[in-house]
């Protein structure tokens, strides 16, 4: 299992802005105070951001989501762009609704319009190759944003969290869950004596990171499944098998349903699925409720992970149905991909901060990845609310 960590990144009084992140707030700038002896210092500093606006004003960004049904994309594109406006650029932000043609079409538009540069959340990371080539061709520069693209030279940079430890952060959850481990991740000093049950899901296929989401957590789990502590009654734990296309919360349902009735129907007991994303989770539990487990954790659901911090899926945390998430806070990675795209437009290069993880398939793509953290009921008010992620309301009612 990897160790390296990465330090948070700072951000500058030029990216501090209020964000609409899921409805939640966002950072807010510093108070203002300076001292008589740096007025000066100031005014010029005041005049150079100034003219740096009227600059970025006569620049465009094009800002590729993927879809709208799920909320996390919501918060991104409107993180994005919020900051990028508040910088002085134009903003053409567009969502491809988890259709491959449609996004290749929105691209093709902004690159033909003029863009001075891309910041892309691909649906499918092998399906953009001549829109890369035609940015390329006009110098626009190419920011991947949370999903890599591959096969092509012309991604010049990558922005997203360490996937490979979001996914043994999800595994470490399960194993809390299922009473191996504490929540500060030591082993436990009374954990189960007989094998533990548990089922296996994975994320979309052409979706990059679902790979290292899968492969951080079953690195992780490998020491339990090889001395049969852990066991996956189904047999189902390649990646092929489990892994679930578009992240669809109704195809993550269904192959619950069909697990219960293939795999659980002659009375043997599950106690923990392994779930990538909180709308594969939500299908796994309304399956596991639907089969009369449940309802919630105390009364005998399995234990079920999950990724985003979706409010619906918080909502369930906290009233004991969902057992964790994986917080990835949007805030900070939109402020790191207007940071990358700062210095490409000033004619510099970002500086990353890992050289070596992220091969396309052609090249190796300079990233700065960021750090994420679990959620479970006892972490909500301190990671997500006095954060201003969202508010206690909102964790209440679910939305």
């Amino acid at each position: 299992m990897r160790t390296k960590r990465f330090a948070a990144i700072a951000l500058g009084a030029a990216l501090a802005v209020t964000l609409a992140a899921c409805g939640g707030e966002g950072a807010s700038g510093g108070d203002g105070n300076e001292s008589t002896s740096s007025s000066s210092a100031a005014q010029s500093s005041g005049e150079q951001a100034a003219g740096d606006a009227t600059a970025a004003g006569d620049k465009t960004v094009g800002v590729a989501m993927p879809t709208e049904t799920s909320e996390r994309w919501i918060a991104d594109g409107n993180a994005v762009k919020s900051q990028l406006e508040k910088l002085g650029y134009k903003v053409d932000l567009q969502y491809a609704n988890d259709d491959i043609p449609t996004q290749s079409q929105q691209i093709d538009q902004m690159i033909t319009q003029g863009v001075s540069l891309l910041i892309i959340a691909s649906i499918d990371g092998t399906a953009l190759s001549s829109q890369l080539d035609a940015a390329a061709a006009k110098k626009i520069p190419v920011i991947a944003y949370d999903r890599l693209i591959n096969g092509n030279p012309n991604v010049d940079f990558y922005v997203t969290f360490d996937n490979y430890k979001v996914g043994v952060q999800q595994a470490t959850a399960l194993l809390v869950g299922l009473g191996f481990l504490n929540a500060d991740g030591s082993d436990a000093s009374n954990p189960p004596s007989d094998p533990v049950n548990i089922e296996v899901f994975a994320g979309s296929p052409d979706d990059n990171n679902a790979g290292f989401f899968f492969n951080g957590a079953m690195d992780t789990l490998k020491p339990y499944l090889d001395d049969g502590r852990i066991v996956v009654p189904s047999g189902q734990t390649d990646f092929d098998t489990v892994a679930t296309l578009r992240w669809s919360q109704e195809a993550a349902q269904t192959r619950m349903e069909n697990l219960l009735t293939s795999t659980y129907s002659g009375g043997t007991k599950l106690q923990g699925v392994l779930s990538p994303f909180d709308g594969i989770s939500r299908g796994i539990i309304t399956a596991l409720q639907g089969a009369g487990f449940g309802p919630k954790l105390t009364d005998g659901l399995p234990v079920v992970t999950g990724q985003d911090a979706e409010i619906a899926s918080v909502t369930l945390i906290n009233q004991d149905v969902q057992q964790s998430t994986i917080f990835k806070d949007t805030r900070k990675l939109a402020a790191q991909a207007v940071s990358a795209a700062q210095d490409f437009l000033a004619g510099k290069a970002p500086e990353p901060n890992d050289t070596t993880t992220y091969n396309n398939g052609v090249k190796v793509v300079p990233s700065f990845l960021l750090e994420s953290d679990i959620v479970y009921k006892d972490d909500i008010k301190s990671l997500l609310v006095d954060s201003g992620y969202y508010t206690a309301e909102q964790v209440e009612k679910g939305q």
